[in-house]
């Protein structure tokens, strides 16, 4: 368990993102990316000391970057597992045009905003091994939330340490209207966004998710 302060934390992840690249891949220079984010920083700063628990694949909160400033498939390879240099992947069971239809459900309540907060996240490898349609519905039935590709990706961009061997996580936020649940694990010593069937448990997937969500007014 690490000690960080809310501030301090919400500036390395807007750090983090530009030295990604997010703001050439949006089309806006360093300043304005800052920019776009700097009314979220209040919020965050309003959490005070707050604890880090990689080991139990826990964090306070994360910076969403949402695919109409950064398409997804860019954002992908701009992620790596910890100590490792190979980019992340889309993968190739995404039939041309599918990743577009996986969008959030409307359960996830998701702000209209292109960049906003997601708060108090869980890996959930408690539900390694749960059927994921069960998983989902124990998440929601405590009140929480699931997580949306783009909030997946963002998890895994700031705290790469999250993704280990079986202790990787589907993303039930974000569907496609079939029984396809994102997902992201590890291939090739990179992170992968694949999906797995509803109703198909895997030992070594779990169930992300988080408290809530917070934007800028």
């Amino acid at each position: 368990m690490t000690a960080i302060d809310a501030a301090a934390e919400f500036d390395r992840q807007v750090h983090n993102l530009i030295e990604r690249e997010y703001p050439a891949m949006a089309g806006l220079t360093p300043e304005h990316f800052q920019s776009l984010a700097a009314p979220l920083r209040d919020l965050a700063a309003t959490t005070g000391n707050l604890t880090r628990e990689p080991d139990t694949g826990r964090f306070p909160f994360v910076l969403v970057v949402t695919r109409q400033v950064v398409p997804i498939e860019q954002m992908m390879p701009r992620t790596t597992l910890r100590g490792k240099a190979e980019p992340g992947f889309v993968d190739h069971s995404f039939e041309p045009g599918s990743l577009e239809r996986f969008v959030a459900s409307t359960e996830t309540g998701l702000p209209d905003r292109p960049v906003y907060l997601l708060m108090d996240i869980e890996r959930g490898e408690e539900f390694c091994g749960a059927v994921p349609r069960d998983a989902m519905d124990t998440i929601t039935a405590r009140g929480r939330t699931l997580l949306t590709i783009e909030e997946g990706i963002a998890v895994i961009t700031q705290f790469p340490e999250i993704l280990v061997k079986n202790k990787c996580f589907s993303l039930g936020g974000s569907r496609s209207g079939d029984r396809r649940v994102p997902a992201l694990w590890i291939s090739r010593n990179a992170p992968k966004l694949g999906w797995c069937w509803e109703r198909n448990p895997h030992t070594w997937l779990g169930m992300a998710s988080a408290g809530s969500r917070r934007a800028a007014a």
